[in-house]
């Protein structure tokens, strides 16, 4: 459940926060007063895009929080919170968005997290229903998700057989497409591959081999640079006259001749010691490399010829040996495959026939689940739909055959419909208005909610098109999904507010320099008001109030307990 949003430097709003009850929460406000901001914060928290003009005028950022009750029951949030290793708190989730222009932030109980993961967590949370959102009911693709959400695990394990088996058989076709070859052909790639078999495993390749090569062959090129600065470090270093080993000897001489005349020259002449015998290790050791240094002709061709050799194998089978031994062992496998390659496609083809015939079968499963739900998806609909005054329905769910088959099965699903008496049913874009098709959208979100664990709804505006009577059946359908759920609804209608277990009003306040958007609960006499101004009433008169009065108590007879 939803408990509180908390939102800060959106558009109008300076910051507010709004704390949700259980059943329905109803939302109204004057024209241009915000309503619309509150539901794109949630959005924005969930990871919609977010516009730099969309954050209030002077300043620097924005944030949005939603804070959720995660009960010990919805086992399912719990794993996916421990999948991405994120710590519960206090049966509490905590989804926040610190927004800057070119920056964002995204959060769950303090962890930064990705959009992807974000909207993963929601979806167990929260059901967003936008003011255009019926619109997709005019593609058949909505009516496919509608009916398999309605017929739920059964299906959702049989579309996950059906996708693994779709790729399986996917996979053998493309290779039965890559390796369908002529005679020709066959002859042409096994010659080809025989050679550069031959050509790689004629090279002897060693791993690491090419490093070491190029590292002999780099001191072989610059063997004079090499032989003139060992002489140059030689002669610096080295015992002849000029040299440092010479001067630390006369060095050494001196401090022997005065240390008996101080202990602390001692020490110094120690460490002087200590200098004379490191130059020495040095100059030995330098003495041994320059006699281990030898220039040889042969040797430094045939490096070069290794080099370009193996330089050679990279450039055509990969960027290392170690690619290059791979690209080997590739080519030994294929030409044992074409070495026997009417019984490789022999096996291939069985294969394949053997997985179309397993995707057929899921398939088959699939359509089953579907024709099986699809007739008791249009009993609850059918009665979903008379509840919202379309007294005289006619509803339709076909599952066909397809012509082509997918990750998704072979079935077409549509939706058909006849709100006339004595109309043949017809697809829904060539007979439901926005009005009907917003009733009908409640309408399986109404039968869709009995079925689901996600504990909020959240409806915007789904009373466009709609008034009167029909305005009433709304409300009671709303209150009906109120019980099992919470609902939050931003309604214009007095109808719906009336139904309200909690009534929330959306003011836009002018100050000497800003606007400023605020929302706050209504309270006792102030929800009459309310709903004298959604009657349309010009004045607050005592008329006006009896009949908002009426309505609310019209309302609360349809509540399982009447208490204003």
């Amino acid at each position: 459940m939803l408990v509180s949003l908390h939102v800060k430097n959106l558009a109008l709003i300076e910051e507010t926060e709004v704390e949700f009850g259980e059943g329905l929460n109803i939302l109204t406000g004057e024209t241009g007063a915000g309503k619309s901001i509150l539901i794109g914060s949630v959005n924005l928290a969930l990871g919609a895009r977010f516009d730099k003009d969309m954050l209030r005028q002077g300043a620097e950022s924005a944030l949005v929080e939603l804070m959720f009750t995660c009960p010990p029951e919805d086992r399912a949030l719990r794993e996916k919170l421990r999948e991405l290793e994120i710590p519960l708190e206090e049966d509490m989730v905590l989804i926040s968005r610190r927004m800057q222009p070119g920056k964002s932030v995204l959060r769950i109980n303090g962890e930064t997290v990705s959009a992807r993961q974000v909207r993963e967590v929601s979806e167990l949370l929260i059901d967003m229903h936008g003011q255009h959102e019926h619109q997709s009911l005019l593609h058949k693709k909505k009516h496919m998700e509608i009916l398999d959400a309605y017929a739920g695990e059964a299906a959702q394990e049989a579309l996950e057989l059906v996708a693994g088996r779709y790729r399986e058989a996917r996979g053998l076709r493309q290779e039965r497409e890559e390796n369908l070859l002529d005679q020709d052909a066959l002859k042409r790639e096994q010659d080809l591959l025989t050679f550069e078999q031959q050509e790689i495993q004629e090279a002897r390749l060693v791993p690491g081999e090419d490093a070491a090569l190029e590292e002999a062959y780099r001191r072989m090129v610059n063997s004079r640079k090499i032989t003139q600065g060992l002489g140059e470090a030689q002669a610096y270093a080295g015992n002849e006259e000029g040299g440092a080993g010479s001067a630390l000897s006369r060095a050494l001489r001196c401090m022997h001749g005065i240390a008996e005349y101080d202990s602390r020259l001692t020490l110094l002449a120690e460490q002087l010691n200590q200098i004379d015998g490191l130059l020495s290790d040095y100059n030995r050791d330098l003495a041994q490399y320059q006699d281990s240094l030898t220039w040889d002709e042969q040797e430094f061709r045939q490096t070069e010829e290794r080099l370009n050799l193996l330089n050679r194998l990279k450039d055509k089978y990969g960027s290392t040996l170690e690619q290059v031994l791979q690209a080997y062992e590739e080519k030994c496998r294929r030409l044992e495959k074409l070495a026997d390659y009417d019984l490789y496609m022999q096996k291939l083809e069985q294969k394949l026939a053997k997985a179309e015939k397993d995707l057929e079968q899921a398939c088959e499963k699939l359509t089953k689940i579907r024709k099986k739900s699809a007739k008791g998806l249009t009993k609850v609909l059918t009665e979903a739909l008379q509840g919202l005054n379309f007294l005289t329905v006619q509803l339709q769910i076909q599952v066909q055959d397809g012509r082509d088959v997918s990750a998704k099965g072979w079935d077409e699903v549509e939706f058909l419909i006849s709100t006339n008496p004595g109309e043949p049913v017809k697809p829904l874009a060539q007979i439901a208005s926005g009005g009907e098709l917003s009733r009908i959208m409640l309408a399986i979100k109404t039968v869709l909610a009995s079925r689901d664990h996600i504990d909020t709804l959240i409806f915007d505006e789904i009373d466009a098109g709609i008034s009167g009577k029909t305005a009433w059946k709304v409300s009671e359908q709303l209150d009906n999904v109120a019980h099992v759920h919470q609902v939050i609804c931003i309604t214009h209608l007095p109808q719906i507010a009336a139904m309200a277990d909690r009534h929330f009003v959306i003011e836009k306040v002018a100050r000497k320099d800003s606007t400023v958007t605020g929302i706050r609960q209504l309270q006792g006499e102030e929800n009459l008001q309310e709903l004298g101004r959604l009657l349309g009433s010009d004045g607050m008169t005592e008329a006006v109030l009896g009949n908002a009065r009426e309505m609310r108590q019209q309302a609360l007879k349809h509540k399982p307990v009447n208490s204003d």
